[in-house]
């Protein structure tokens, strides 16, 4: 809050001091105008003394007058009378808007008063005693307005402007405290006769007094003292004749009535004596409030109650062209308006020039001159004129107050029946004879408050109320409750409180009664002060909001802004109050004319409503501070309070927006045009540098007829982490591919499209004549539309060694665009970089909108991209009026929901359609916050984000892909042929060409011998397949042996045989084969090529191309599979090593006449496998075709048969042996691509995939017998070998489907791996399930019990009877029929097995019981034997029939277990599985 320098009760008592006025002879004027002085100027700053002064009261108390001072003033005797005192004249305000206009605080200095007294604004939290959520908030920024360089703890203007209103307060006759006690005759000692002077001073003194031609200047008692001064020039004038003048005047006027002042004791020049100080300086900046020459002949206007705007507004024009951004000199900023004219004999007063002719020593005669005059004549004259007083009131106190009032007429105190002509008819205007005792007791009163005689004149004052009051003289009651009030406070150990009512009784009755503005203002302006000392902070500043009214801005502000102060005072701070009135301040200051003090206050203001979520008072106060910044010639500040508008979100209409804008622009170029900056940085529109996207290469091109270019990457993609991260892998497989299988150290994978979400540590490579497009996000917060005009980028360029060739660009210099425009069009830098302009960018209101600015590179180098620049517009409204553009009251501003001031928000442009301003943003992108170190996670780190700073390369290879007859849909197993071409658009040659995918069972580019066909062929009526001409009818399998590195490694990176390199300009076109996944549904399938320059040491070492295509796969047939052994074992002496093996194939037709297709042709089925191989179709029927209509099943049945001895040799162990068993007329070599292709390609998905599901070996069972660990693993691998199968089964379907009135004919195979015996496998691929949830166990489960022994070595030994099926015997010859019986015995194991056979086993089958009577095996019934590895044993066995029938023979028992070692423990045998039954036809002859 505003603090005073001195303290109340010397505020109070300077307030009210006696009057003294001053005149002079021409000849003493002359000798203190070469002072630059008159004389009461002379005086002025010696009139407080030093001393005590004492003086006795009526009751002959002695009496101590301390610190005591008096007002002298020069009396202007051709003084025109002047008005009444209820409102100050224009002069007198347009003075005080003078005085409040000089007195500014320093800009940039620092706040030095924050704790002054008792104004102490470091508090803490108890201090407040806050406990509310948002307190911490309001704390924060109560230190932040007590620290802040606007917030002062002191206002030296209300200051100012207190003291020279109450200097300035006119006379009235209902109170004496501005009335002359005394009056100063000065005549020179240079007169001829002195004494006439004095004589002639004398009657003009009588005559202004007592003539009655004047009003002002008021006289307190008739009696004035008059005091006789002799003014003595000391370096001219006779001392002795001076002296005997002297001499003369105390035989006269007395010793204590005259006085000899010597003055002017100089005679050196200034500059060669001593420097001496200035009093005067301080106060000669007021001007002198009581000097009628000023007042009233000053050149002002009629004006009206608000006439100090304009004069203010004046006055700080000329004030802030001379001292701009400092506060003026007191002395030169001393009322320009209001001392034009002086009065006769002045001169101009210019600053250092007071005093020169004094000394030191005169500087103490007139000191000593004021403390004789004030203790030798006008004290004693105020202590006799207290005592007649006092004599008077004293004789008339006995008597009662009725007689008193009834005999008021017989002593001439009656009152005078007329009112005052410029009163209103009411009691106010009561006026008192000068003889009225009521008015003896004012006066009485005023002279004991003078002297400091508080307590007598608080009984004078409470007296002289209760009359007015009685009398309703209510202009005198309050004087008198004014005064009595002070009066209480003031008195020295008082045990009566201050009286505020009185005060509060006495402002009321000013204002509202009286309608006397200035009276109540001064007595606002000392209760105010009484309260704020008491600590009523609240009730001070209720009563400096009560007196703002509309008569005065100037009064106004300064109480509201006092007020304001008074809420931060508080003991609980009242923030939001504070800013408030301050915004009420600011607002009143800004109509008053006072544009600095206005802008200080809203900036005040500004620190509690900042941040807050206070928009519309936030956008106000921005308002406010841009228009009074431009005004006062600081546009700079303007230009920044209207960004704060712009850019923050508000919630104002688009036409108050509109005209923000639009004033923005204006101020804005204002300020570009004086600073000069080419380039200045623009708020407009908001840049989300964050989301700058960067991709570097050519777009790609679109489909051109047939062909389909491959998506590659571009800025329409969203980023995707586990898209970036599956591409990532894929270029990781290709590189290791090309470098050997090895990954190298450096490899970095290729981003040509950068965003927040990679990794941008690393400066990304870019290709010389490849553009680089930079996506940059801009926002339009406000809701109006933002017109930009030729926006590009900027960028700065440094030439790396390959880039200096000896010009003037040398390596290393930096380069850029960073110009205005004007220096762009003068020297281009096309020759480094091309830029590309937009020339014209809309935003509607409110939207986010990006643009892509391209730059194309021609020499290598670093490339930096520093921002945008861009042209900013916006038109303005012709309805919108241009007014003086001050805001209405912050009140509606905080209730109302819309903006007060639309209409006032015009540009100070004026008229102005369109204003273009150039500006630039620059593009900032702060990377990820560090989180490595200690230090990292400590403090706030950020990495590096390089995105925009990319390294130009040398030139590097380009390759287009292009696809042709590229399906969308295919049914699942569908075989289709497409093209893909590559082209080489660039002017290097490429090599490597590879490529890999995550689907890589679904294409093939076919075998190396597979040559590439001038143009695609039609897909109508041609097969992909190699055909060959076949018998109709089932025939016995074709065989082919093949190698499986004849279709490409075992890897999923496939080499692009495109016959060498690819020369600039060159294309290539390849078939492709496709094969339709076998899971339905939708599937995303990624290509990613991958090609490098014959060119090694590069800075890119590769490139590579991206395509992602979607492929919709449809039902089409489930094929089943399964393998059964067959009972009956091979004939003796065939090379087949075992018996054969029964594969059963169930084809079923799932589709869902998706596409047309009705139905499935199987045409073949063919078999590819190291060990097996389908020897023939059993197909009982004999039927030439199969189909398969929809929701039909059919079932086959072929027999497989080991490959023969010489093909599965250890130097072919990688060869496949291919075995086609045709249905049709036709016979498809399914080694061929591109049937083998997918067959291969398929077996190694399938078995990385069962690698993946079966990442361990085979558990070990746990049996009772098991000697060893060693040993169970062993049998574990013994027994998968024993039914391991490894056959692959190859399902070859057509279907005819009509499209288009043509016969279309679709191919496909189905792949079913057969990998053991009795195990059931499908083409199906197995559905990903979703896991479901389980319930968490705290005890961990015992882990499933193995299988047992027994029944896993149930099939070491595959038993089989070799018999004839038919035999005939003459049971009438010989009633026994012995037939011969082969029992084949086949070792599985691979190593030694102990077998035990038992013909005297009986079946537990009961499906062939009946058929097992009457039979018997004769001879030995029991064997036991041993077979080793892979062996295999005939028996020769004999059965006994005793009547022909059908016969059972299947009936024996075979038990084995592995032969027991040498340190071990022999496993107990367990019964072999057996065979089916072995039916046998006994028939009579």
């Amino acid at each position: 809050m505003a603090q005073c320098v001195q303290s109340v009760q010397e505020f109070v008592q300077d307030s009210f001091v006696p009057m003294v006025a001053v005149l002079c002879s021409d000849e003493a004027e002359r000798l203190t105008r070469k002072n630059k002085l008159n004389f009461a100027e002379l005086l002025r700053p010696f009139c407080r003394l030093t001393s005590e002064g004492h003086l006795r009261d009526p009751n002959n108390q002695l009496q101590v007058v301390k610190n005591f001072r008096i007002c002298v003033t020069k009396v202007a005797p051709g003084a025109s009378p002047q008005p009444s005192g209820a409102a100050l004249s224009p002069g007198q305000r347009r003075r005080l808007n003078q005085v409040v206009l000089s007195c500014q605080p320093l800009e940039g200095a620092l706040s030095t008063a924050v704790a002054a007294g008792d104004y102490d604004l470091s508090f803490n939290d108890e201090a407040l005693k806050c406990s509310a959520p948002w307190f911490s908030s309001w704390r924060d920024t109560l230190s932040e307005v007590c620290a802040s360089k606007l917030f002062t703890a002191t206002t030296p203007w209300f200051e100012a402007y207190r003291e020279n209103f109450l200097q300035s307060m006119p006379s009235s006759d209902h109170e004496f405290l501005n009335h002359y006690l005394a009056c100063l005759l000065v005549v020179s000692s240079s007169e001829a006769v002195p004494v006439e002077e004095f004589v002639k001073l004398s009657q003009e003194q009588h005559r202004i007094q007592h003539s009655g031609d004047y009003s002002t200047p008021k006289w307190f008692i008739p009696n004035t003292l008059k005091y006789y001064v002799l003014l003595h020039d000391v370096s001219q004038g006779d001392e002795q004749r001076a002296e005997a003048v002297h001499e003369d005047m105390k035989q006269r006027y007395g010793p204590q009535g005259c006085y000899l002042l010597k003055i002017n004791s100089r005679t050196l020049p200034a500059e060669q004596n001593e420097q001496i100080p200035d009093p005067w300086s301080q106060y000669l900046h007021r001007s002198d409030p009581h000097s009628q020459e000023q007042l009233d002949d000053d050149p002002v206007p009629a004006l009206n109650s608000r006439a100090d705007e304009s004069g203010g507004e004046a006055v700080e024009e000329a004030v802030s062209a001379d001292n701009e951004g400092g506060r003026p000199d007191p002395d030169s900023a001393s009322s320009p308006g209001a001392d034009a004219k002086k009065g006769a004999g002045s001169a101009e007063v210019t600053p250092g020039t007071h005093g020169a002719c004094l000394t030191l020593g005169d500087h103490d005669h007139i000191r000593q001159f004021v403390q004789e005059f004030t203790f030798r004549g006008l004290l004693p004259h105020i202590e006799k004129n207290i005592r007649q007083l006092n004599d008077q009131l004293v004789s008339r106190k006995g008597l009662s107050r009725s007689l008193f009032t009834a005999t008021k007429k017989w002593f001439g105190g009656g009152k005078a029946p007329e009112k005052s002509v410029s009163e209103p008819k009411s009691t106010s205007g009561l006026l008192y004879p000068p003889e009225a005792p009521e008015l003896q007791i004012r006066k009485m009163a005023d002279l004991c408050f003078l002297v400091q005689h508080y307590e007598l004149a608080y009984s004078c004052y409470h007296t002289a109320k209760k009359d007015f009051l009685s009398d309703q003289a209510m202009l005198y009651a309050a004087g008198a409750l004014e005064m009595a009030a002070v009066s209480a406070f003031l008195q020295a150990g008082a045990a009566r409180p201050y009286p505020a009512h009185y005060m509060d009784t006495a402002i009321q009755t000013y204002r509202d009664v009286c309608r006397n503005m200035v009276l109540a203002e001064r007595c606002a302006l000392v209760s105010a002060e009484i309260l704020k000392s008491q600590g009523k902070y609240s009730e001070a500043a209720t009563l400096l909001i009560k007196m703002t009214s509309e008569d005065s801005d100037l009064r106004s502000a300064l109480l509201l802004e006092q007020a304001a102060h008074c809420f931060i005072n508080m003991r609980t701070r009242m923030l939001r109050k504070f800013a408030f009135h301050m915004i009420l301040a600011g607002h009143r200051f800004s109509k008053a004319g006072q544009k600095r003090h206005a802008l200080r206050c809203y900036c005040q203001a500004m620190q509690v409503y900042k941040g807050r979520s206070w928009s519309l008072a936030e956008d106000h106060i921005n308002f406010t501070i841009g228009r009074q910044s431009f005004t006062l010639g600081q546009p700079e500040k303007a230009v920044q309070a209207f960004k704060h508008i712009l850019t923050n979100d508000g919630r104002q209409t688009a036409a108050q927006q509109g005209a923000f804008l639009r004033e923005y622009l204006y101020v804005y170029k204002t300020v570009v045009s004086r600073s000069g900056v080419r380039l200045p940085h623009l708020p407009l529109p908001c840049i989300h540098s964050a989301a700058t996207r960067v991709y570097f290469g050519h777009e790609r091109r679109l489909a051109e007829g047939e062909k389909q270019a491959a998506t590659h990457v571009s800025l329409d993609q969203e980023y995707d982490a586990e898209q970036a991260s599956m591409w990532c892998k894929l270029e990781e497989q290709l590189v290791a591919s090309a470098n050997r299988g090895g990954v190298p150290a450096n490899f970095q994978p290729s981003q040509c499209y950068l965003n927040s979400q990679t990794d941008n540590q690393r400066h990304p490579p870019a290709v010389v004549e490849e553009p680089v497009v930079v996506e940059v996000m801009f926002r339009n917060p406000l809701k109006v539309p933002l017109a930009l005009s030729r926006l590009s980028l900027l960028w700065k360029f440094s030439h790396d060694g390959h880039a200096a060739d000896g010009g003037e660009d040398a390596a290393g210099e930096e380069l850029g665009n960073n110009l205005d425009a004007e220096e762009q069009e003068t020297t281009p830098r096309d020759d480094l970089v091309t830029t590309e302009t937009i020339p014209d960018f809309h935003l509607a209101p409110e939207e986010t909108k990006t643009a892509r600015l391209r730059l194309l590179p021609h020499r290598t180098g670093c490339l930096s991209i520093t921002g945008v620049v861009y042209d900013l517009a916006a038109a303005s409204s012709p309805e919108m009026p241009d007014d003086d553009g001050n805001p209405s009251g912050l009140a509606l501003a905080l209730t109302r929901s819309g903006w007060p001031d639309a209409r006032r928000a015009a540009p100070l442009a004026g008229k102005a359609e369109l204003v273009v301003v150039s500006g630039k943003q620059d593009l900032k992108i702060r990377g990820p916050r560090l989180n490595h170190t200690k230090e990292d996670k400590m403090f706030v780190r950020y990495g590096p984000d390089r995105r925009l700073q990319p390294i130009i390369t040398p030139p590097m290879p380009l390759m287009e892909v292009f696809f042709l007859q590229f399906p969308t849909a295919l049914l699942c197993g569908e075989i289709r042929k497409a093209y893909v071409e590559f082209c080489n658009v660039s002017d290097v040659s490429l090599c490597g060409l590879r490529v890999a995918s995550t689907h890589p069972d679904f294409f093939t580019f076919g075998s190396p011998s597979a040559g590439t066909p001038l143009s695609p062929a039609s897909a109508e009526n041609c097969s992909a397949y190699k055909t060959l001409a076949a018998a109709p009818g089932s025939a016995p399998a074709r065989q082919t042996l093949v190698s499986a590195d004849d279709f490409g490694p075992a890897s999923d990176v496939v080499d692009v045989p495109v016959g060498g390199a690819l020369q600039p300009g060159q294309s290539a076109q390849l078939p492709l084969w496709l094969r339709g996944p076998d899971r339905e549904g939708v599937h995303e399938i990624n290509f990613l090529f991958y090609y490098e320059s014959p060119e090694k040491g590069t800075k890119i070492s590769h490139r590579v191309v991206r395509h992602s295509v979607f492929i919709c796969a449809s039902r089409s047939l489930s094929v089943q599979a399964s393998a059964r052994a067959s009972a009956t074992a091979p004939r003796r002496g065939s090379h087949q090593n075992g018996g054969g093996t029964l594969v059963f194939v169930d084809v079923e037709n799932i589709n869902t006449s998706e596409a047309g297709v009705r139905e499935f042709h199987i045409v073949q089925v063919s078999s590819g496998s190291r060990h097996w191989s389908l020897s023939e179709c059993v197909n009982p029927a004999k039927e030439k075709d199969c189909k398969v209509s929809s929701r039909e099943r059919a079932k086959l049945c072929f027999r497989a048969t080991p490959c023969k001895p010489h093909q599965a040799t250890s130097e072919d162990a990688d060869m496949f042996t291919f075995a086609d068993v045709h249905l049709g007329g036709e016979r498809i070599v399914s080694s061929a691509t591109p049937c083998g292709d997918f067959f291969f390609r398929c077996r190694r998905t399938s078995e990385s995939r069962r690698a993946d599901a079966c990442p361990s070996g085979p558990r070990t069972p746990s049996g009772a017998r098991n000697p060893s660990p060693d040993a169970g693993k062993e049998l574990l691998r013994a027994l998968h070998e024993c039914d391991r199968l490894d056959l692959d089964i190859i399902v070859i379907w057509k279907a005819y489907v009509v499209e288009d009135n043509k016969q279309l004919i679709l191919e496909g195979q189905l792949h079913v791996a057969l990998q053991t015996v009795g195990k059931e496998a499908t083409s199906l691929a197995p559905k990903q399930e979703a896991q479901e949830m389980v319930l968490l166990k705290f005890k961990s489960e015992p882990p499933p019990a193995a299988a047992s022994p027994p029944t896993q070595l149930s099939r070491l030994i595959k038993s089989n009877l070799h018999y004839s099926e038919a035999y005939a015997h003459d049971f009438t010859r010989d009633s026994v029929c012995v037939v011969p019986v082969s029992l084949v015995l086949s070792n599985c194991y691979w190593t030694d097995v102990d077998v035990t056979v038992d013909l005297r086993h009986k079946s537990s089958s009961s499906e062939w019981s009946e058929c097992t009577c009457s039979f018997a095996w004769v001879g030995q019934t029991r064997y036991r034997l041993s077979l080793c590895p892979r062996q295999t044993r005939h028996l020769e066995l004999r059965a006994c029939f005793l009547a022909p029938g059908v016969y059972n023979i299947n009936t024996h028992g075979v038990c084995a277990a592995p032969a027991a070692r040498q340190d071990g423990d022999a496993q107990a045998q367990v019964a072999q599985n057996n065979a089916g039954p072995a039916l046998i036809v006994i028939s009579d002859q």
